[in-house]
C-alpha cells in the first residue's frame, strides 16, 4: 500500500502488545512473527510491548487510579506514557475461556484518554483461532474510543501444534501470511488517516 508521508513527519509508532504473562507462552512466538511481518513494511515503526514489563495492580486497588483519574502508581504512569506515545496497537491475544486474558483487561482498564481515535488490530490464537476473544476485545476497544479493524489473524490448533510440536514455521501456512498482509494493509491506512485527523483537531 502506497502512503504519502509528509516531510518532517516520522513514521507512526505501533505497539504490538503481548497480552499474556504465562511461563512458556505461545504469544511471544506469535508477537515476534507479526513484528517480523510488520518490519517488512516501510510505513510503520513497530515495537513489542510486553505486559510482563508492566506489573500493574488490579484495577481499583488503593495504589491504582482514583475515581478522579489520578494515578498513584509509577508502573501505571509508565504504562499510560507508553500507550500515549503510540499511534496504534496490534493486540496479540490468547483465548481464555471464550474471552481475553484477565491481565489484558486489567491493563486496558488502567488507561482511557491515551487510546482515543487510534486503530486497533488483532492477532488471536486458540481453539477457534482466538475468534471469540478477538470479538470481545473489539467491543472493549469501541468503549475506549479505539477504532477496531476488521482484518485480523486467527491462529488455530493446526498451525499452533505444527509450530510448537513439529518444528514448522508460520511461513508454512500461506493463509496466515495472507491474513497478516491484509491486517497490515488496513492498519497502515487507518493509522495514517486517524493520525492526520488527530493533528487536524489539535490545530483547529
Amino acid at each position: 500500500m502506497a502512503v504519502q508521508q509528509t516531510k518532517g513527519h516520522k513514521r507512526p509508532k505501533i505497539g504490538i502488545i503481548l497480552s499474556t504473562i504465562r511461563e512458556g507462552r505461545f504469544g511471544e512466538v506469535v508477537g515476534r512473527w507479526i513484528l517480523a511481518q510488520a518490519a517488512r513494511r516501510h510505513e510503520l515503526a513497530c515495537e513489542l510491548v510486553d505486559l510482563r514489563d508492566y506489573p500493574l495492580p488490579l484495577f481499583g486497588e488503593p495504589d491504582g487510579v482514583s475515581a478522579t483519574g489520578e494515578t498513584r502508581s509509577e508502573v501505571i504512569a509508565r504504562w499510560q506514557r507508553k500507550l500515549a506515545e503510540l499511534d496504534g496497537y496490534i493486540f496479540v491475544t490468547a483465548e481464555y475461556n471464550h474471552s481475553i486474558p484477565g491481565v489484558l483487561k486489567n491493563a486496558l482498564d488502567h488507561a482511557y484518554a491515551e487510546y482515543r481515535r487510534k486503530p486497533a488490530a488483532f492477532v488471536g490464537y486458540g481453539g477457534v483461532g482466538g475468534a471469540r476473544a478477538v470479538e470481545q476485545l473489539r467491543l472493549i476497544c469501541i468503549e475506549f474510543q479505539l477504532a477496531p479493524l476488521r482484518a485480523a489473524v486467527h491462529i488455530g490448533p493446526e498451525p499452533y501444534h505444527a509450530v510448537t510440536r513439529e518444528g514448522h514455521q508460520f511461513s508454512d501456512f500461506p493463509s496466515l501470511q495472507q491474513a497478516a498482509d491484509a491486517l497490515l494493509d488496513d492498519l497502515v491506512w487507518w493509522t495514517y488517516t486517524l493520525r492526520a485527523g488527530r493533528r487536524e483537531q489539535l490545530v483547529a
